[in-house]
């Protein structure tokens, strides 16, 4: 075996030390059962809004079309985490064999991306329910729905695919990743060699799809602000209606982006601990898939009568 002190990359299987947590003596099975109740939470809330969604005809509409990508995508990124998270817990594994985790890490770079572009079609399809009402059907056909859900995921799997083909023929050296879980950064800072065009690559993407998304919500909802102010005018229930539809949509986006933001100022700050940063890059991961049913079922009320229809029978058959 090769001196890793030399710099020459080992030959055996790469096999990771995924770090985790620093875990007090004692506390792995309070920490395991505090995150399989986080992962529960998120299958629960996400498996009965795609469950209702799926079986209630009156919800077979464009906007809950998306609204069922967007549970796959948080189901992605919390089913891409959290097992191994447990298993940590529980059994203090910490290897990963580098196919693990270069799957690991796609998935959960898929889920941040992905996230942002379904966001940014479901703003699309508010912008034009509210601003073009009588030709919402006919602009937002079935074909050209399904045509954007899928751009939406063809964008964020390509983007990443480009992002991660720069792992190959890279020799790494390292093999102890100080994380959480992996990504690209994370496992790019094990090379024997400087690695400048995978790291632009990586805050260019970044920055634009951010920036991208963010221009197209923020386009639709100022022309949706203008459009229900305007209408509301002759008719407030208009107004009333346009936020109803879009505040759950907003929201979700928001939290999102502050989950988002607080990883990014963490490492801001060299003196915080370890344990606290990889914490809160959790947060990313854990809060939307776990609140965004919520907040669906909260504001909507087409998914909140389609939830108590489906369960309502069951009640009343038992009475």
């Amino acid at each position: 075996m090769e001196n890793l002190t030399t710099g020459a990359p080992l030959k055996q299987p790469i096999v990771f030390k995924l770090v985790g947590f620093d875990v007090p003596p004692g506390q792995g099975p309070f920490l395991f059962f505090l995150a399989l109740f986080a992962y529960i939470v998120v299958l629960l809330g996400n498996g009965v809004v795609i469950c209702v969604i799926m079986k209630d005809r009156n919800l077979h509409r464009p906007m809950f079309v998306m609204i069922c990508h967007l549970v796959v995508c948080d189901l992605l990124g919390a089913t891409a985490v959290l097992p191994r998270l447990m298993m940590h817990f529980l059994m203090g594994q910490q290897k990963i064999s580098y196919l693990p985790a270069i799957a690991q890490g796609f998935c959960v770079h898929t889920y941040g991306v992905a996230m942002q572009t379904i966001l940014g079609v479901m703003a699309y399809d508010r912008f034009v329910a509210v601003c073009e009402p009588l030709r919402y059907h006919s602009i937002m056909t079935s074909t050209r729905l399904h045509c954007c859900c899928a751009l939406a995921w063809i964008v964020a799997l390509l983007l990443i695919a480009v992002l991660f083909s720069f792992h190959m023929n890279v020799p790494l050296c390292g093999r102890v990743l100080q994380h959480v879980y992996c990504s690209n950064r994370i496992i790019m800072n094990q090379a024997c060699i400087p690695t400048p065009i995978s790291n632009i690559y990586g805050l260019s993407m970044t920055w634009s799809v951010s920036t991208g998304m963010f221009i197209i919500i923020a386009f639709s909802y100022v022309r949706i602000l203008r459009t229900s102010f305007k209408q509301g005018r002759t008719d407030s229930s208009i107004r009333t209606k346009a936020f109803q539809t879009c505040t759950s949509h907003l929201v979700v986006y928001v939290f999102y982006e502050i989950a988002t933001l607080i990883i990014i100022v963490s490492y801001r700050f060299p003196s915080a601990s370890q344990n606290m940063k990889k914490f809160l890059s959790i947060l990313f991961i854990i809060v939307p898939p776990a609140i965004n049913p919520i907040i669906y079922g909260l504001v909507s009320k087409e998914l909140r009568a389609g939830i108590i229809r489906q369960f309502a029978p069951r009640t009343s058959h038992k009475n």
